[in-house]
């Protein structure tokens, strides 16, 4: 069982943002729950979500799977997925796998909330 705590922000420019922090790990067990959670916030809630990974200290292939799929329920409806505060010892997932290219990571929460989009060199 995943606890995923969850909290509405609206920024500067009126935009809601669901903030998602899940704690603990996300791996195998948790991952599909954590999925159906992102699935929910951004049929229902608002299509921008923030992922604050402050709490996670193990990602797993299922874990990334389940981020990658809530960046392309994002994009399908034009939104946003951004991700922060990722702990130290989940970061090297990230890196290993060139997950931390795919995604918009933020150090704070701050950042993800008020950042612009992330620019992409051509």
């Amino acid at each position: 069982m995943i606890h995923i705590n969850e909290k509405t922000y609206t920024t500067q420019d009126g935009k809601t943002v669901i903030v998602l922090t899940p704690t603990s790990r996300l791996d195998i067990t948790t991952a599909w729950q954590f999925r159906l959670k992102l699935q929910e916030c951004i049929s229902k809630l608002s299509r921008h979500v923030v992922v604050n990974l402050g709490q996670v200290n193990f990602i797993d292939s299922s874990g990334l799977t389940s981020l990658v799929a809530g960046m392309r329920d994002a994009d399908k409806v034009k939104g946003s997925f951004r991700i922060c505060n990722v702990h130290p010892e989940a970061k090297l997932v990230f890196e290993v796998t060139m997950m931390d290219t795919v995604f918009e990571i933020f150090e704070t929460e701050e950042e993800a909330l008020e950042g612009g989009p992330r620019s992409i060199a051509s």
